[in-house]
């Protein structure tokens, strides 16, 4: 094992990070907050473990392999969220509700142990915002691009951490990096000019671009996306969290190259669209039918507000414009389903994607077809391509460790003494990487700091799981990882 290689990236990603907290210490020194040296302090230790590394690591480059490949990927989603949790201790937060918060930053989930949002300092919120639009997409790209002395496929890499099936577009890695990186970079930019064209503060549009661009959901204030209902923003913020949902490979082709027909012709966005759209639809219908008086003014107004939470759910934004659990027992199993759904491959979101429902689907109607007519050859082809046996074991895999997991955590919430639907929401929503829950305790009207310390655990590492797709961490921890 080289480990050398890994250090020296770790380092450079811990120093990035350092440089990202300064310009939250200059907000609160504009905003005349006097919290603005919690951010000199942890920017100064950050960069001092980071430069640590970086020097420990200088030396001869070595090869490296897969095996280097996975424990980078697993390092990074370990040791950042260390790193940016420090800014939330020294504003005194606990260890566990600090290295929460900074999990469900870096992984995009979006709970919060936090209350009082609207009257936190600004630094601290921007902090958060900063850390999902990272978490985003932002550490996949700057792994791929600048750290070329990993000698390891950079594709590989990417595929590792995300699972991409969109294939190269452009024949260097570094190239296909960049290319995304301004692609995320154009649309968090047009995100906040359209927040801000729609009445949005400065800062907020700001903070809010960042968290809806990488499906996070980090609001700035405690009714989330609510805050702003009467105002234009729902809509665009439905636009981009919906954007947020789609292949950036996809997007950068669409941007760069002018192929905006690689976005329909791709079956993942056509799914995506016609779930959200089909979700939305039937919460309106049930709505009329159970909830009585009825929550909405208007079936135009059920739309929006049906839509804007779907999208959020199913994008693992988890941003909350109205108490959703409050529409009826089946609109809440419409919910429960769409937690753990998500978006495209390759896109910002999380959870089980659209690649693998839709090949898993395929491959149990042709199993079904198989037992009817024993002789009968069912070939399961996807995007007009046969799926080979191991794209297919590895989506049953994941799909297994997925439900497992969920399941594990679920019933460790409810031995800790969770009633059941806190326990299966909060195992569903943060093993997705949704956010906010189901129910009073944490559900979208409510906060997760209610749950005790090792509930916050349990869920803390069900975010890292599931933001690492499974398969990488159970690898790593298998005898045979380290002994090849």
């Amino acid at each position: 094992m080289q480990f050398r290689a890994i250090l020296l990236a770790l380092g450079i990603m811990i120093l990035l990070l350092a440089g990202a907290m300064v310009p939250c210490a200059l907000v609160d020194i504009a905003h005349e907050n006097g919290d603005w040296p919690v951010f000199a302090i942890s920017a100064f230790v950050s960069g001092v473990v980071g430069l640590s590394l970086y020097v420990l690591a200088q030396g001869e480059p070595s090869r490296t392999g897969q095996r280097e490949a996975f424990l980078l990927i697993v390092g990074v989603w370990v040791v950042l969220p260390f790193q940016g949790a420090v800014p939330f201790i020294a504003s005194g937060m606990s260890i566990t509700d600090a290295m929460f918060e900074s999990v469900s930053g870096l992984t995009t989930t979006g709970a919060t142990v936090l209350t009082g949002l609207d009257n936190l300092p600004e630094g601290l919120l921007l902090w958060r915002a900063i850390l999902q639009w990272i978490g985003g997409i932002g550490i996949i790209v700057t792994a791929i691009a600048v750290l070329p002395q990993l000698r390891v496929g950079g594709m590989q890499l990417f595929q590792i951490e995300s699972s991409d099936m969109s294939g190269k577009f452009l024949p260097r890695m570094r190239d296909i990096a960049t290319r995304m990186g301004y692609a995320y970079l154009i649309v968090s930019v047009s995100c906040a000019a359209c927040y801000w064209i729609s009445g949005l503060s400065p800062f907020d549009a700001i903070a809010h671009s960042m968290t809806t661009v990488s499906a996070g959901g980090f609001s700035t204030h405690d009714l989330s996306f609510g805050h702003f209902n009467g105002t234009p923003a729902i809509y665009f913020a439905v636009f981009f969290m919906m954007v947020a949902g789609l292949p950036f490979s996809l997007l950068a082709m669409a941007m760069f190259q002018g192929r905006i027909r690689a976005l329909w012709d791709d079956p993942q966005p056509r799914l995506f669209v016609a779930l959200f759209l089909g979700f939305s639809i039937t919460i309106v219908g049930l709505h009329e039918l159970q909830v009585i008086p009825p929550t909405f003014e208007n079936r135009l107004h059920a739309f929006r507000d049906a839509l804007f939470n779907i999208v959020s759910v199913m994008t693992g934004t988890g941003y909350a414009s109205a108490p959703y659990d409050t529409w009826g027992e089946p609109v809440i199993a419409i919910f429960l389903i769409a937690t753990f759904l998500g978006g495209c491959a390759g896109s910002a979101a999380c959870g089980i994607k659209m690649f693998r429902l839709e090949i898993a689907y395929k491959a149990v109607i042709a199993h079904s077809r198989k037992m009817i007519i024993r002789r009968r050859v069912a070939p399961i082809r996807y995007d007009g391509r046969n799926v080979d046996e191991d794209t297919l074991q590895s989506v049953m895999v994941f799909v297994f460790l997925y439900f497992a997991t969920f399941l594990s955590g679920a019933v460790l919430l409810g031995i800790m003494g969770e009633d059941a639907m806190t326990a299966l929401s909060a195992a569903a929503t943060t093993v997705s990487n949704v956010g906010p829950g189901i129910g009073e305790k944490i559900g979208p009207s409510a906060t997760f700091q209610t749950l005790g310390d090792p509930q916050k655990w349990v869920c803390t590492i069900l975010m890292l799981l599931g933001r690492l797709e499974f398969v990488p961490v159970f690898a790593v921890l298998t005898r045979r990882f380290w002994s090849a």
